[in-house]
């Protein structure tokens, strides 16, 4: 076998770990109803694997929304919780929870409207578009009580490499109450050899067609990063799920991404050298080569 089949081997290998995974889902799970009524139909405890040396496991069976995680992973580092920043953004993958909260206050304004204040209004954002106490918060000011979990997973990546305990938790029993919905993507873990970089997430609850992808692409984006601050090379993102679910009005959209053939991932880069966690800036990220189909819509289970 050439050394060009063994690559395309390798990036095949690693998208059809989704697909197939999706497949066998729909195929064999065990259908439960869920708290948004919807449905599900899902397996537990599932194990995905990413090689991240050579390329960036970005989905091409439809197109993901990078922009979006890269807003969204950059507004977790700065450790915010409220949806202002995002939506100036143009990025609303978190919308529908604090609308939710709004609507059950008893007040009138659509969700086109709500976000447009909410993007407008500094003060009506404080009030109406905060999360609670969600992933940013825990990594950066954990139990309110500013343990800095992810500065001290870089001290000690630089200081101790080889450390068993070079890890954050999301999930705060403490503060979940205040949150408007609790992390799903709730503990991740850093292993380092040969001077490469490793990360493995384990997430409580996977959203397989819509969350997935992004958690995907977001936490090998963080590896990534985190490994270029502390001057390591990048090696493996390691996903592990528990309930790993497909809603039930997701399931044509999931036959149709099935149906499609996979396509080369592309590379991922960065503009400048940066040695701080807090400098990265969205223009940092140069995404190469990325050939995906059309993405797919489908509606999000509140």
């Amino acid at each position: 076998m050439s050394e060009n089949n063994v690559t395309k081997n390798t990036i095949v290998s690693a998208e059809s770990s989704y697909l197939s995974l999706l497949a066998r889902i729909l195929e064999s799970g065990n259908d439960r109803m869920d708290r948004t009524g919807t449905g599900t139909r899902a397996l537990f405890g599932e194990t995905m694997r990413f090689d991240l040396s050579e390329w960036f496991p970005l989905l091409t069976t439809k197109k993901v929304f990078l922009r979006g995680i890269i807003h969204e992973l950059l507004w977790f580092i700065r450790g915010e919780t409220n949806i202002e920043s995002l939506v100036q953004n143009n990025v609303h993958i978190w919308d529908e929870w604090p609308y939710a909260v709004y609507q059950r206050g008893g007040w009138q304004l659509s969700q086109q409207e709500f976000i447009e204040k909410v993007s407008s209004d500094h003060e009506f954002a404080r009030e109406h578009g905060s999360l609670g106490p969600v992933y940013g918060h825990q990594w950066r000011n954990f139990n309110s009580e500013w343990i800095d979990q992810l500065q001290s997973v870089i001290d000690t990546l630089k200081r101790d490499p080889y450390s068993r305990r070079i890890l954050v938790v999301a999930y705060n029993p403490a503060q979940v109450g205040q949150m408007l919905l609790p992390p799903c993507h709730m503990m991740f873990q850093f292993f380092v050899t040969d001077g490469k970089l490793s990360c493995l997430m384990y997430q409580r609850s996977g959203d397989m067609f819509l969350g997935i992808p992004f958690n995907i692409a977001s936490y090998s984006l963080l590896t990534m990063m985190i490994a270029e601050v502390v001057g390591l090379e990048y090696w493996e993102f390691v996903h592990v799920i528990g309930d790993t679910h497909i809603y039930h009005n997701h399931f044509d959209a999931c036959r149709e991404q099935l149906s499609r053939d996979m396509r080369t991932f592309p590379t991922m880069k960065f503009a400048r050298k940066i040695t701080d966690i807090n400098d990265f800036q969205y223009e940092d990220f140069i995404l190469e080569g990325y050939d995906p189909h059309p993405s797919i819509k489908a509606a999000v289970a509140v």
